[in-house]
């Protein structure tokens, strides 16, 4: 299976950084070649570290159920990432977020080390579908979901057909599931905006066919049990 290279000497139990580092001072070899690019994407039998083969881990899954507040990345400056809701051992097995959640959107954001799961459930070709609960202003109605069910004109693109199912409405406000299969920059957002209904809060409840634990408290984590983990490979088909 094709990883870059930092994403492999990660899973033998390094950082990124220190991986990095390891490709700039030329200790890392293929084929007998030093590799100087460390998202270069090979096979981890192919990869030599001061001339030892790399030995990469089992393949880590995990859930966690994000917190408003908590940024979607690796790592930041700033801000508390989803990486810090993990244990140190586990972080440093080159664990990354599939996709991205806003920083106030909640919910379920899956972790692995399997690089090629991560892309295949992000590609816009595979259609993963991901299903969120919104909570919005004003009284949603079956225009609505007919609006939804169209596709919505945005200011920069069209977002493709989304089912939306109303679960509550009133004029104090909705609350409502949508399912779609993109997943662009602040897209759920905006597509409620377009029809005149902002959002309240957004929670991510499934990705593919793994749902969020409902035992989880927000910050907290467990591992893909292997029906999740066989499901999740079968839909992108690996």
């Amino acid at each position: 299976m094709l990883q870059r290279v930092d994403k492999w000497l990660g899973m033998s139990g390094m950082s990124r950084s220190e991986a990095r580092r390891c490709v700039a001072a030329g200790r890392v070899t293929r084929g007998g070649e030093v590799v100087r690019d460390a998202g270069l994407r090979v096979e981890a039998e192919e990869l030599r570290l001061d001339g030892a083969p790399v030995r990469a881990e089992e393949q880590l899954y995990v859930m966690v159920n994000k917190p408003a507040g908590v940024v979607t990345a690796t790592e930041d400056s700033r801000l508390p990432t989803v990486m810090d809701l993990l244990p140190k051992a586990m972080r440093r097995k080159g664990m990354g977020p599939v996709g991205r959640l806003d920083r106030d959107v909640t919910g379920l954001v899956l972790m692995t080390t399997d690089g090629e799961l991560a892309h295949r459930l992000i590609s816009p070709k595979r259609k993963a579908e991901k299903a969120y609960i919104a909570a919005c202003e004003g009284t949603l109605d079956e225009g609505d979901v007919r609006a939804f069910a169209q596709g919505l004109a945005l200011s920069d693109f069209t977002a493709k057909p989304a089912r939306l199912e109303i679960l509550a409405s009133g004029r104090e406000g909705s609350t409502a599931r949508v399912t779609l299969t993109e997943g662009k920059f602040h897209q759920v957002k905006r597509m409620f905006a377009a029809v005149g209904h902002p959002l309240r809060s957004l929670s991510r409840e499934r990705i593919g066919c793994v749902r969020l634990d409902p035992a989880l408290e927000a910050g907290q984590y467990r591992a893909l049990k292997a029906d999740e983990i066989a499901g999740l490979k079968a839909q992108v088909g690996l």
